[in-house]
């Protein structure tokens, strides 16, 4: 029977209701489901979903959106709230749910195939987690999806096929996981997708012709894989494109002159790479192009002129590579060129004379070519440049007076030119001026006064150049001045006193023609770590007040003029390493102690008047009450004219002996060391272009000495061939000299067999009975220390800190788990930790590093106070959780730049202490007192970065060994908090703190 009108409103209320309650009830499964440690969804009630007006509670409820006049869930946004756990009972909203956010979240596992039920899905988000494993079958099942973002995760396995059926399908993000194997054909049948993202995996192979099928593409990313072959040239057909990334992989060949057709095209990436030939002439047509980047392949040829007709062009970058010929003068017409690199190639011929007349210049490296003329004038007319990078050409003008007056100016590099005349005045008057390289020019006359109030210069090197003129009296008063070399450039007159030198740690004065005596005043340079003087015409006694210097650790006073005695004061300067007093006028004893018991004897030659410790031992002929002195000094009879005829032959001799000595004692420094090591063998861990005779030969003559430790002193050795080399020198036959020796041996044995690129390479190994010297690779870039600590501030921003984190865990991660049997390092700090041209870390010094078979103690504690594992103080016990523990330690100095122990922290206590004692105080301030605002902690996502850091480098410092990660486990999560910033010149680089964001 035909139920009554009546009745119909209530019977639809009944199905209603009944969808409602599998709505409430799903989305409650789906919150018992979830790990929520913030509590993100505590409005996710179900007692207030009967207290509605009509409307279901649950729509209002933090993430939950309804369709209009309905109860089903049509969109559910769980983004950034810290959320783990399974996507449970998600299938009841199949017929409603449209929008589906999970990103930024703590979601690991296999990805929840339960997703692909909810067909009426359009865009569906997950980036930003750690879903690992091969991606499911059955996405294919979403026919309604038009944007699918997995950025940042875990899957592996090959890239998922089922997305090239869904027809309306217009995004696909799958960068930054671990899929592997080549990039399918079926990508290039996409019909409607105007963004492919593959980058940032393990991709393969060669990059598909197939690809240009998918016409409608807009973005185009496969950067950062390890594809190989050619460019294909059917990528020409996405004639929608707008951006293309193919950086960073193995990609070879010449570049397709069809690149000409991707008119629309703004940006293109395709540095770091294996193309060769010339830049085709078609990149011309690009007329909206803003960034190209071609740099570090092998392309050859002139700088196409057509290029100045991509009026759109802010950046280019085409450093690192094989061209020729010289720089278009049209380039200089750019009207939004910021941005011009064309660093390491061979151009010839001068810059253009209009270059930065577009007042928008920023920054400018031209370094290590051939080019020649002026410096442009107008380079810093917008008064926006911030770097200006030329050095290593042949540029031979003088310094244009605009660029002194360039107030944005933050590092200027001019070195190893052929820049003639006077250093302009202005430098110093610059406020953001924090380095500033004019070494190995021509440069005369007075170094201006106004850089001794430079506010914010760390950095000034003047060497060899030709100035004849003092030191202004106030160049150490600069508040922030760190390092000042001013070596071999004709100083004149006496040392300008010391008085204001609060900040220097480095003076290099050497080479010079300086007189006088050493300021006494020197104690004011409380920071100062070296001191090199040598080879000037200094009188005078040696200041005792040197030793005070609670830093001191490196003084060369030798080829001198002083007199007087060693003070004995020096023998309570603990932390000195290396002393060189030689070929002065010196007398007395050799102060006492350990420190002066290992220096070799070549410190103390060529004064014969010292005695004692290393250098001669002193004469007992003098009896205590100085009877015999004084019966010395009664002149003695003549014998008769006979005696005064002879006194005067020897006389002449005297005079002629006395000329010949200064010749012999000059070049005794060089040649002693030599005759002391005798021969010496080779033994060469690769294939080398050098012997040990080249090495001895070099070293005899070398005085750049790069680092000094308990093993011995690290020296810059340029071989015959021009390559530079690293070379680590022990010396003596004391038993703790023996013992640095075996460390030195026990080196050779690990490092002779690793092979990694984040481990330094040690090329081979020169010996005898006596002496042991390591060679290395030569790191141009010092090490972690001289970057967080001040040595070589202002490129320690973010991006370039968490690189480094990452070399060094995948380093470790190698000799735990890649190496048979496992090795150990024992000593993991910033100062072994070195970095190379591209800023990439290479852990170094091996020298107690033990290979571990079992469970084996050693007999004593090796390491570093501040990086012990706590256990390690007592048990003795050897394990790759001490390595784990010291690399904690160096990703607090890294995220913090602090050093491992500082007064601040309390008697006692470590940055392990004082990171959990901040931590546990909470809050926002705790928080900022930690994270180094020079790396742009000020920045929210940099911050954010920093923090998950933290997170990583607190696990690895638990005290209980059995919590810490393994290394392997620590490189995965670096890998999840990788920054998701890259400016186009794929360089790592942070704006200045100072901006808000970045």
């Amino acid at each position: 029977m035909k139920p009554p009108a009546t009745s119909l409103p209530f019977f639809f209320c009944l199905l209603l209701t009944s969808a409602s309650s599998a709505q409430l009830h799903s989305l409650l499964s789906l919150k018992l489901s979830l790990s929520d440690p913030l509590d993100a969804l505590r409005d996710w009630d179900d007692h207030a979903a009967a207290s509605g007006d009509g409307t279901p509670a649950w729509c209002s409820w933090s993430g939950v959106r309804c369709g209009r006049g309905t109860g089903d869930v049509v969109s559910l946004d769980l983004s950034n709230r810290n959320l783990s756990g399974s996507i449970a009972s998600i299938d009841a909203f199949s017929s409603s749910l449209v929008h589906l956010n999970l990103s930024w979240n703590a979601f690991s596992g296999p990805f929840p195939a339960t997703i692909f039920s909810l067909d009426r899905l359009k865009t569906l988000d997950v980036n930003h987690n750690n879903f690992d494993s091969v991606f499911p079958p059955g996405a294919s099942k979403l026919v309604s999806l038009k944007s699918f973002d997995a950025y940042s995760n875990s899957f592996t396995g090959p890239l998922p096929e089922d997305f090239a059926k869904l027809p309306l399908l217009e995004k696909l993000n799958l960068s930054g996981s671990y899929f592997e194997g080549a990039i399918p054909d079926s990508f290039g049948s996409f019909l409607r997708l105007k963004h492919l993202g593959l980058a940032g995996n393990l991709l393969e192979g060669e990059i598909p012709a197939a690809l240009g099928g998918s016409t409608e593409l807009e973005r185009l990313e496969v950067g950062y894989n390890q594809l190989t072959g050619p460019l294909p040239a059917e990528l020409g057909k996405l004639w929608k494109l707008r951006y293309l990334d193919m950086s960073k992989n193995d990609l070879s060949g010449h570049l397709p002159p069809q690149l000409g057709n991707l008119t629309m095209l703004h940006t293109l990436l395709l540095f770091k790479n294996q193309f060769s030939g010339e830049i085709p002439a078609s990149i011309s047509t690009m007329r909206t192009l803003r960034v190209l980047d071609l740099s570090d392949n092998h392309l050859s040829g002139a700088i196409p002129e057509g290029i100045a007709w991509l009026s759109r062009l802010s950046m280019l970058s085409l450093m690192s590579n094989r061209l020729s010929g010289e720089v278009p003068e049209a380039i200089g017409e750019l009207p939004e060129l910021d941005t011009l690199l064309l660093w390491n190639n061979s151009l010839t011929g001068s810059l253009p004379a209009t270059l930065g007349s577009n007042g928008k210049l920023v920054k400018l490296d031209v370094s290590t070519n051939r080019l020649t003329g002026p410096i442009p004038p107008a380079l810093c007319s917008g008064n926006k440049l911030m770097k200006l990078i030329l050095f290593s050409n042949k540029f031979n003008s003088n310094v244009p007076a605009a660029i002194a007056n360039c107030s944005s100016l933050l590092r200027l590099r001019l070195q190893d030119n052929e820049l003639n005349g006077s250093i302009p005045y202005g430098f110093g008057l610059l406020p953001n001026l924090t380095f500033m390289d004019l070494s190995k020019n021509r440069f005369s006359g007075h170094i201006p006064r106004d850089l001794g109030n430079a506010v914010k210069l760390e950095y000034l090197n003047v060497s060899e150049n030709a100035f004849e003129t003092p030191l202004p009296d106030n160049i150490w008063n600069a508040p922030n001045l760190q390092e000042i070399s001013a070596s071999s450039s004709k100083l004149v007159g006496k040392i300008p006193e010391f008085k204001g030198c609060r900040s220097l740690y480095k003076i290099e004065l050497d080479g010079n023609s300086l007189n006088g005596s050493i300021p006494w005043d020197i104690e004011h340079c409380t920071k100062l770590l070296s001191l090199n003087l040598r080879e000037n015409s200094l009188t005078g006694i040696i200041p005792w007040e040197i030793s005070t210097l609670p830093s001191i650790t490196d003084i060369d006073l030798s080829h001198n003029q002083l007199s007087g005695t060693i003070p004995s004061s020096f023998e309570k300067c603990t932390t000195l390493e290396s002393f060189n007093v030689s070929f002065n006028k010196l007398n007395g004893a050799v102060p006492a102690g350990a420190v002066f018991a290992n220096l070799h004897p070549s410190s103390f030659v060529g004064n014969n008047g010292l005695c004692g410790g290393v250098a001669n031992p002193c004469s007992s002929a003098a009896d205590d009450d100085g009877s015999n002195s004084q019966a010395q000094k009664q002149p003695r009879k003549s014998a008769g004219a006979i005696v005064w005829i002879m006194a005067g032959v020897f006389g002449a001799g005297l005079l002629i002996l006395i000329a010949g000595s200064r010749c012999f004692h000059h070049h005794r420094h060089q040649l002693v060391s030599r005759a002391e090591l005798g021969p010496l063998k080779l033994t060469a861990f690769q294939r080398l272009n050098f012997t040990a005779d080249d090495v001895l030969e070099c070293l005899a003559s070398s005085d750049k000495i790069i680092g000094m430790g308990g093993a011995g002193t690290v020296y810059r050795a340029e071989m015959p061939g021009g390559e530079a080399i690293a070379v680590k020198k022990l010396w003596g036959k004391n038993k703790d000299a023996l013992r640095r020796r075996r460390g030195a041996l026990a080196e050779v044995e690990v490092l002779g067999n690793v092979r990694h690129r984040n481990i330094v390479r040690l090329l081979g190994c020169c010996s005898n009975k006596e002496t042991t010297m390591l060679l290395y690779e030569y790191m141009p870039n010092g090490s972690l220390d001289d970057l967080l600590h001040g040595k070589v501030k202002g490129v320690a921003d973010w991006l370039t800190r968490y690189k480094i984190a990452v070399g060094v865990a995948q380093g470790i991660c190698y000799l735990h788990h890649d190496c048979d049997p496992v090795i150990v390092h024992r000593d993991l700090k910033p100062s072994n930790i070195l970095l190379d041209g591209e800023m990439e870390a290479r852990v170094a010094d091996f020298g107690v590093a033990k290979l571990i078979m079992s469970d084996e103690s050693m007999s004593v504690i090796a390491g570093s106070y501040g990086y012990i594992a706590p256990e390690y103080a007592y048990t003795l016990q050897v394990d790759e959780k001490s390595d784990i523990y010291s690399y904690g330690v160096v990703l607090m100095e890294i995220l913090s730049g602090r050093r491992s122990v500082e007064a601040e922290f309390g008697e006692g206590n470590s940055i392990v202490d004082w990171v959990r004692a901040k931590m546990k105080s909470g809050g926002k301030e705790g928080v900022e007192q930690v994270l180094d605002k020079n790396a742009g902690a000020g920045c929210g996502p940099v911050r954010e970065e920093m923090l998950l850091l933290l997170r990583v480098a607190l696990l690895c410092t638990s005290r209980n060994p059995a919590d810490r990660p393994s290394m392997r486990d620590v490189v995965s999560m670096l890998q999840e908090a990788k920054p998701k910033r890259k400016l186009a010149d794929g360089k790592v680089d942070i704006p200045v703190p100072e901006k808000p964001c970045c």
